[in-house]
């Protein structure tokens, strides 16, 4: 399963793919939402929580915010098709129990994701769908997912993260990580400095992309230290910031299939 949909709504539908049996009931199918339940109890954020039975693996998260029955945002980065959506706005049409969210992805490129709503609640929602991508109204993926699980994502730290930090990998394993101590500016345009200690003083790195953004507990990062290498990408979500101390956890998928939980913690520069 692949999580590509540009904008995020449609990745996190794809996301949370799966055929779920311990989930989902047949009385969830035989009493869907109706129209005028979705359009008040769809309202606000959701981030997908398992597919195909298990947890979400955290680099296949993505976050959509409902606004109003029109109009939806999400956010999303995907490493396999360079997605990278920051509160990207979508049309959003709700019929019956049926939702439709339509994004540009640039002039050419458009998204296009059908979802049926089969139950929601005011912490949960399961559904499935079908999203199709167009290249100048051609359509050039489709796919189809049976049935998904979403959690409605009641905090938001896109304000609390700015500033700097200081700590470092608190699980016995990570993706990106040295065990040493480090920092990060997290600053309001979107940007970030990371710095390394050097003959006992802090040296911020000069990277040639540095960029983040947080929606709800997502945080997601991508960075490359010059224009020709390697882009590399990182997400973590946020469990808390509390008393000038911010914690990150993630679900990370090993080569063999197998996962394990990375854990992070960081404490505020004053």
């Amino acid at each position: 399963m692949k999580q590509i949909l540009n904008w995020v709504l449609a990745a996190t539908l794809i996301c949370g793919a799966s055929v779920f049996t311990s989930c989902s009931s047949d009385d969830d199918n035989n009493n869907p939402p109706t129209q005028e339940e979705l359009k008040t109890k769809l309202m606000g954020k959701w981030m997908v929580e398992e597919l195909e039975g298990q947890p979400c693996p955290t680099n296949l998260k993505a976050v959509i915010t409902f606004l109003t029955p029109t109009q939806a945002y999400g956010s999303l980065s995907d490493f396999y098709s360079e997605s990278w959506n920051n509160h990207s706005s979508a049309d959003l049409t709700i019929k019956g129990n049926k939702v439709t969210l339509t994004a540009m992805e640039n002039e050419s490129i458009k998204h296009i994701t059908d979802a049926t709503i089969t139950s929601i609640s005011d912490d949960e929602m399961m559904l499935s769908s079908d999203w199709k991508v167009f290249l100048n109204d051609k359509m050039i993926i489709h796919e189809v997912y049976e049935k998904e699980r979403y959690v409605r994502v009641t905090e938001d730290y896109e304000d609390d993260i700015i500033g700097t930090w200081e700590g470092k990998v608190t699980s016995q394993e990570d993706d990106h990580t040295d065990g040493e101590l480090h920092r990060w500016e997290y600053k309001a345009n979107g940007t970030y400095t990371y710095y390394s200690k050097v003959n006992g003083e802090w040296k911020g790195d000069t990277d040639y992309l540095s960029n983040y953004f947080v929606d709800g507990t997502l945080l997601c990062t991508r960075w490359k230290k010059t224009a020709d290498s390697e882009e590399l990408r990182e997400w973590w979500e946020i469990e808390s910031i509390k008393n000038g101390v911010m914690k990150w956890k993630a679900l990370r998928l090993r080569e063999d299939g197998t996962s394990y939980i990375a854990t992070f913690q960081m404490t505020k520069v004053q």
